[in-house]
């Protein structure tokens, strides 16, 4: 008799992917480590079909490397990666500003100041969890006004490589008080409808790279150590 999957068996590639997502992030499986298929198939109770396209998807967000003879290899975060991921995020909210400025509303305005004070209230509690939470939906709500779903969900996803691999479980407060300021520069601009000021501050200052890298160095540690 097959043993039952642990997994319902609709969407199972998608199931396939959240279980190993959700075994990423909370360090279960961790950088540097390998992911048997065959082991990983009989431990779910899945054939290997599901579970390869749902590596496949992994590899392509850059969380694993797939190998010759099933290997997958799960990928660290370098501080060179970091720096690109920086380099590319920032460029893409930049333009996402200068489309989304235009479709501005007194409602989006008032969103952008309550999730940032909500980010400020878990800041003070110290939820880290409900900071990332508010952080991605203050983001997300000046990128949906792009229009651009995949420029959104690009985003998203290397966000998912920053924070997400695995997340850490505190703070680095000093950066995530400067990050609430940063976004009430931000907002200041967008009431202005100051396109340009906003489209370059997001890249140039809260998604610079050589801005952050103080705070940078203070949360991936093992990425700054291993650049030394």
């Amino acid at each position: 008799m097959d043993r039952k999957p642990l997994l319902n068996v609709k969407s199972l590639k998608e199931q396939v992917y959240e279980y190993l997502r959700e075994q990423l992030r909370t360090g279960v499986i961790k950088p540097g480590s390998v992911i048997d298929m065959e082991t990983t198939s009989k431990m779910l109770g899945v054939s290997k079909t599901p579970l390869r396209d749902a590596l496949l998807q992994l590899e392509f967000e850059g969380f694993v490397t797939i190998l010759p003879r099933r290997k997958i290899v799960v990928n660290t975060l370098s501080l060179q990666d970091i720096r690109n991921y920086y380099e590319i995020i920032g460029a893409l909210e930049s333009a996402a500003i200068l489309v989304a400025m235009d479709n501005f509303k007194e409602a989006d305005f008032k969103t952008l100041e309550r999730l940032n004070a909500e980010m400020k209230e878990a800041l003070e509690t110290d939820d880290f969890d409900l900071y990332y939470e508010k952080n991605l939906k203050f983001h997300n709500t000046y990128l949906g006004l792009s229009g651009n779903a995949n420029l959104v969900r690009i985003v998203n996803t290397m966000k998912k490589r920053l924070y997400d691999f695995p997340r850490q479980s505190g703070f680095v407060r000093e950066w995530e008080e400067a990050s609430i300021g940063e976004h009430l520069e931000l907002i200041r601009l967008f009431r202005q409808r100051s396109k340009k000021e906003a489209s370059a501050f997001i890249r140039d200052v809260h998604w610079s790279f050589k801005v952050q890298e103080k705070y940078i160095a203070k949360y991936y540690t093992k990425a700054a150590a291993a650049a030394d």
